[in-house]
């Protein structure tokens, strides 16, 4: 019995502790999509990505030209080909389409860590500045809003945005 009422004593005080720790907890929200859109620093990595897409298209594009030129010079000629240089001709034609997709699939992957690559600083950069400011103003915990997973946040919880772009000198 002695034992019970020790351990209820215990689960109460430990409840109580809590309550009056949870009171302290102090929490903010940012839309960090919002927060990296106002950084400048997206746009030159904007530009950078960019450029680096539209080499990667233009080589895509260019591939697939010399693959037409190819295909409409077989067909035109496909009549005067014994079956051995038709079927080698083919063959060709398909291993060219081949490498042309196999080329495309890679540059898809090349773009993509190109682009996070090329963001990371960014991204760095205002997560850096989102802990300056919560750690600088006490928040326990900051919500993204942006990930459109926060169902509520109420208005106690403080919009850490302005201070944020305040830290990182951006003044729109």
């Amino acid at each position: 019995m002695r034992k019970i009422l020790g351990l209820a004593i215990v689960a109460l005080l430990t409840f109580s502790f809590s309550g009056v720790n949870a009171q302290n907890y102090k929490f903010g929200h940012i839309n960090s999509q919002e927060l990296l859109k106002a950084m400048p620093d997206r746009d030159s990595a904007e530009v950078k990505i960019r450029k680096y897409a539209e080499s990667l298209q233009e080589q895509i594009e260019q591939l697939q030209v010399e693959f037409n030129k190819k295909y409409q010079d077989y067909l035109q000629k496909r009549a005067t080909f014994t079956d051995a240089i038709r079927e080698m001709k083919e063959k060709e034609l398909t291993d060219m389409q081949q490498r042309a997709q196999e080329y495309q699939q890679v540059a898809e992957q090349d773009y993509q860590r190109y682009q996070a690559e090329t963001m990371k600083p960014v991204i760095d950069k205002a997560d850096e500045a989102i802990k300056k400011v919560a750690k600088a103003n006490g928040f326990t915990y900051i919500f993204d809003t942006s990930s459109g997973v926060l169902l509520y946040f109420s208005e106690q919880s403080i919009d850490i945005t302005p201070l944020v772009k305040k830290e990182l000198g951006i003044t729109k």
